[in-house]
């Protein structure tokens, strides 16, 4: 079985260096993922690869069965994503091409199915570090390694989509603390920490947000950016996986102890 899952975004649709052993459907009991699992091996490691938004690019973002995803990768096995996915960023540091590794959420999506207890469980995971900072800490040495440079830090705002971001709402999301914004980080993080899965986000930074570059934002930029920086995210996966991570040093993996409520 795959320990490890890579959920990918915008422009990543396989991984070079993965070796595709079988294509796996899953079928959840929240529905059907975005696609079939790739499971591989790179690095001698089992992986279990996912294109969000489906192979043919054909699911928005509001139109995502992200529990499904998660679901389905906790039922192949996995404990640990990396989630990849392009971002836009407002923090003037985060400069088109750069990669960065958020270790905070601000969550500004609405109407999507963001929990798995929604029924007769009621249940409050911990959040306060959204990201698993072991994960985090691997991929940031892998990336060290490796000669990538890796922004170490910085909070993600998640929005809904399908549109992009007007220059005022991003004004604002800089007065909240946001340096990137996408919109898929959310829930996927906090469906990962309820199923104790460790979870850490790599986004790439493919433009700049609304109102701080000139000109009109365009998905072919975004699309763009993301395949220039496909060497450099698949050098940096490549070395994790070959980085030998070891076993998680987090809590992550009992992150539902103390969560449920007693009556």
């Amino acid at each position: 079985m795959p320990e490890f899952g890579v959920l990918a975004g915008s422009g990543i649709y396989s991984m070079p260096d993965l070796e595709i052993v079988e294509s796996v459907k899953v079928i959840t009991s929240y529905g059907e993922p975005s696609d079939h699992y790739r499971i591989g091996r790179l690095a001698g490691r089992e992986i279990a690869f996912l294109p969000r938004h489906g192979s043919l690019h054909n699911i928005p973002p509001h139109r995502i069965n992200y529990r499904a995803n998660i679901r389905g990768f906790r039922e192949l096995g996995v404990k640990r994503i990396i989630s990849v996915g392009a971002t836009g960023g407002i923090n003037r540091e985060m400069k088109p091409g750069s990669l960065a590794l958020p270790d905070q959420i601000i969550d500004r999506t609405s109407g999507r199915e963001a929990t798995f207890y929604d029924d007769s469980e009621v249940v409050h995971i911990d959040f306060t570090e959204p990201y698993c900072p072991d994960l985090r800490a691997k991929l940031l040495a892998s990336a060290s390694q490796a000669d990538i440079h890796l922004l170490d830090k910085g909070t993600y705002i998640a929005v809904n989509g399908p549109r992009l971001e007007t220059a005022a709402e991003i004004r604002e999301f800089s007065l909240l603390g946001a340096d990137v914004i996408g919109m898929t980080g959310m829930p996927e993080a906090a469906l990962a920490r309820e199923l104790e899965i460790c979870f850490a986000c790599l986004a790439v930074v493919t433009n700049v947000a609304a109102g701080i570059g000139e000109g009109r934002l365009t998905t072919t930029e975004v699309v763009d950016a993301m395949r220039a920086s496909t060497e450099r995210i698949n050098a940096l996966l490549k070395a994790f996986f070959s980085f030998n991570p070891g076993a998680p040093v987090c809590s992550c993996g009992s992150s539902l102890k103390n969560a449920r409520m007693q009556a």
